[in-house]
């Protein structure tokens, strides 16, 4: 009979790797709510439009007053759809007056909501880097993962943006997903594959492809526990864990901050509720500069961002 499963520190130690750390601040993460005009099947943020959290005005320019004093040069915004957030706009007007580069993680269905129609055109006269969820070149596996009518929409979306810059002179990234319990395929073949059909069918151009693994969180979790695949999964990430993807991991760099202005090392300790540091606390009682060094707080969710050619905010971290 096996023993039970290592854990990630363990598993690093078996590597004659020390724990996990954090180095100096690069990128400040902020998740703006959960409300969404999509529910898809593999967010881990289990985002959707019934969904009530959604950052308030006042922890909102918080978390901005923060970035900029601390002079933090890359700010990410996500959700949910962080454009349904009111306070949207004035966040990233007000961090790109101040010289901060801003991405947005844009699930380009968005950009036809209602009151959003001067979105492409917004986004471009602020140079903001666009992340795009795009999980595949054809209808049928984005609208299996995203909800039907879903891709005709982001096609759309991705033709608009293409009419301001975006894909060209703006950075346009798309976001592939596994539409199941399986590793991203290799990020370098699938961008060609990406960038040949898009054009040839759709006069589509974009920038690069970020391959992300789903981890085993929230409403991707409960598909491995419905289709009985919790545990195989977990096995595939454990048995696939690459050192040379330690180093580049997003959680030494990046604070994400949720929507109440708390603090945690990455995106998915944030929906695990595992807080900086092990103690809840506030962006705006936290001093950047005792950051470096202090541990990271790890789980067996981590084992999803060292599997294979890695996973991360920015897509794979080594060549497969």
């Amino acid at each position: 009979m096996s023993g039970p499963a290592p854990s990630f520190a363990a598993t690093l130690r078996a590597n004659g790797l020390p724990p996990l750390v954090r180095a100096p601040l690069q990128t400040l993460q902020i998740n703006v709510g959960r409300r969404c005009n999509q529910a898809c099947h593999h967010c881990h943020v289990d985002a959707g439009p019934k969904r009530p959290e959604v950052m308030t005005a006042e922890v909102a320019r918080r978390v901005v007053d923060w970035a900029l004093a601390a002079a933090v040069t890359e700010v990410d915004i996500t959700g949910g759809a962080p454009e349904l957030n009111p306070e949207f706009r004035w966040m990233v007007d007000t961090l790109r007056t101040a010289g901060v580069q801003v991405i947005s993680r844009c699930n380009l269905t968005v950009l036809f909501e209602p009151g959003q129609q001067d979105l492409a055109e917004w986004y471009a006269g602020r140079e903001v880097r666009l992340v795009c969820s795009l999980p595949c070149y054809t209808r049928d596996n984005t609208d299996a993962q995203r909800g039907d009518g879903v891709f005709d929409k982001s096609i759309a979306a991705l033709q608009l943006l293409n009419q301001h810059g975006y894909g060209a002179q703006r950075q346009l990234d798309l976001v592939y997903n596994p539409g199941g319990a399986f590793l991203p395929p290799d990020q370098q073949a699938l961008e060609r594959e990406y960038r040949e059909r898009l054009l040839a069918d759709f006069g589509v151009r974009f920038s690069r492809l970020l391959a992300l693994a789903n981890l085993p969180i929230n409403r991707f979790a409960h598909f491995l526990e419905r289709s009985g695949q919790r545990e195989s999964y977990q096995l595939l990430l454990q048995e696939s864990f690459n050192v040379a993807t330690v180093d580049g991991l997003m959680c030494r760099q990046l604070l994400s901050v949720d929507w109440l202005g708390q603090v945690f090392d990455c995106d998915f300790n944030q929906m695990l509720d595992l807080p900086l540091g092990g103690t809840r606390r506030y962006l705006w009682d936290l001093d950047p500069a005792t950051l470096p060094g202090k541990p990271v707080a790890v789980d067996a969710h981590c084992f999803g961002c060292t599997a294979g050619a890695g996973s991360s905010c920015g897509g794979s971290l080594v060549a497969s």
